[in-house]
């Protein structure tokens, strides 16, 4: 029953009004991985503001094996753009450790996206921009982000969106589709995004929308990384004295 037409033309509006209201000459700027979701974002934000109000950022880290796919992004919309390599970054922070401190797994997964969502916003405090968070419902709904790196942003416009809606959105935009249907991998240990989950994006983004999954342990799963992922997409917890 998705309308992606409608949703699509929706979205368009909602970010035309978000810059209306928080920024009329301010442009959107977003991180490009080559991936589906910075791909879509940044397409909807060149229909709703033109390509010249749309910078990219790309952020390799060292070699990154698919740049070809955000260049090929860029190019394909024609949007200003700049690569910064954080990896002289993320060895600098690392090395800066203490030696008898030893870093986790996580962090050392995790730091990269921070450092690229840093790295966006110095490109936007520096050309008058208002960033734009590229996640998707079903990545949100498994808490399949880092929290202060991907998940956060100044306006968001697929974040209510699961993966297969988003999907059509990309086709309908006109993208390559080997952008839209790229498989996605996580950046973090190098597999894709359904081998860490245990579950496909289709049957997620069937459960999400209708509640509806025939496998009694992927159902378990899911709830469980919601149920544990649910601070992520929750405002930081502040005591209230009582004045």
């Amino acid at each position: 029953m998705f309308d992606a037409l409608k949703v699509k033309n929706e979205c368009v509006e909602w970010i035309k009004k978000f810059f209306e209201e928080n920024g009329k000459d301010c442009c959107a700027v977003l991180g490009i991985s080559g991936g589906k979701d910075s791909s879509i974002a940044a397409a909807l934000c060149v229909e709703a503001l033109g390509k010249d109000r749309v910078v990219g950022v790309l952020m390799p880290q060292g070699v990154q094996h698919d740049i070809d796919k955000a260049y090929m992004l860029v190019n394909h919309l024609g949007i200003r753009h700049y690569e910064v390599n954080i990896k002289e970054a993320v060895d600098a922070l690392v090395n800066a450790i203490p030696d008898e401190l030893e870093i986790s797994k996580q962090a050392r997964e995790n730091l990269p996206p921070r450092i690229r969502m840093s790295t966006v916003y110095a490109v936007s405090q520096s050309v008058n921009g208002r960033v734009c968070n590229t996640c998707n419902l079903s990545e949100d709904w498994v808490g399949y982000s880092t929290r202060y790196g991907d998940s956060v942003g100044d306006f968001s416009p697929m974040s209510n969106l699961t993966v297969t809606e988003v999907k059509e959105i990309g086709h309908l935009l006109g993208l390559p589709a080997e952008l839209v249907e790229k498989v996605p991998i996580d950046g973090l240990c190098g597999k894709t995004d359904e081998e860490n989950l245990g579950f496909t994006y289709a049957e997620l983004d069937v459960y999400i929308r209708t509640g509806k999954i025939e496998d009694a342990a992927k159902k378990e799963l899911i709830d469980r990384k919601h149920k544990m992922n649910l601070f992520k997409l929750q405002l930081m917890p502040s005591f209230m004295p009582e004045i």
